[in-house]
């Protein structure tokens, strides 16, 4: 049986697919992102108010954090301009569970045993065989893929570090580190103006409103992470929260009307296998 936390990591990986899925549905991708940014660090703003501070030692991991997070917006908007949700996120999440336990294992000092260690390798395998499928991904929005699963990789190695030396702060950890997401608007002016930020609340103001919905979702989805971190393995962490893949392409299907082929339900029952090792 998972446990308690696991379970809460299950709940954000079904989060993270859902706020991804409100990303993706968007035509501007760019513009979503960025108001879905606007929202989250609305909100840590409002957080730090009413939170301790974390301690001391976790500083350079949390702005590190908070910058490695901008990056990864910009490389997932990239992905999602070519492919369709379940072959872009699979090949966006799979490679970091591996990444993320070689990490920690490197920077952390952590030791897994080898039933985890199975569960980690088929949760990546199955993520990877996902995203492998249908050959509609082209080099480039692979490229843009890959290199956001590194960042995906880096930050959480970061945040796991960072929230165990925050002095048991993990809601103060997140709210700091998301206070970097207002960079997000002013990367967005720089490039296009902004009137291209306000115009859409009057043009469109339903998606606008569906990209502050994302961000209150992600929030939540990461900061269960976090938290889950502070005690947990990273790579278990990381592992068992990829498993939104599988509601990705729940989503996918049944949302978004995305084909699903029988080896690609196939490769969903590995990496459900996959966690199910993790549980026990």
């Amino acid at each position: 049986m998972l446990s308690y936390t696991g379970g809460l990591v299950l709940v954000a990986a079904l989060l993270h697919a859902s706020w991804n899925a409100m990303l993706h549905g968007n035509r501007d991708r760019f513009l979503s992102m960025t108001w879905m940014s606007i929202a989250i660090a609305a909100v840590a703003t409002l957080a730090i108010l009413f939170t301790p501070l974390p301690a001391s030692a976790a500083w350079p991991y949390l702005a590190a954090s908070g910058l490695v997070h901008i990056v990864y917006n910009v490389s997932l908007v990239r992905a999602y301009r070519r492919g369709d949700l379940a072959q872009a996120y699979p090949i966006a999440r799979g490679s970091s569970p591996l990444l993320v336990t070689l990490g920690a294992a490197l920077f952390a000092h952590e030791a897994i045993g080898p039933l985890h260690a199975l569960g980690i390798a088929m949760i990546s395998g199955g993520i990877i065989a996902l995203a492998l499928q249908g050959g509609r991904v082209s080099r480039v929005g692979a490229l843009a893929a890959l290199a956001t699963g590194a960042s995906i990789a880096l930050y959480t190695v970061i945040d796991g570090i960072g929230v165990r030396l925050s002095g048991g702060e993990a809601l103060a950890y997140t709210a700091w580190m998301f206070l970097f997401y207002w960079l997000m608007p002013v990367l967005f002016v720089a490039m296009r103006g902004l009137a291209a930020l306000w115009t859409p609340i009057r043009a469109a103001p339903i998606a606008v409103a569906s990209s502050l919905a994302g961000g209150m979702v992600s929030i939540a989805a990461y900061g269960i992470v976090i938290w889950a971190m502070q005690s947990g393995a990273m790579g278990t962490v990381s592992a068992l929260r990829e498993t939104s893949v599988v509601f990705a392409v729940l989503i996918g299907r049944v949302i978004l009307r995305e084909a699903v082929s029988a080896r690609r339900w196939l490769a969903c029952v590995v990496v459900a296998a996959g966690a199910v090792c993790l549980g026990l």
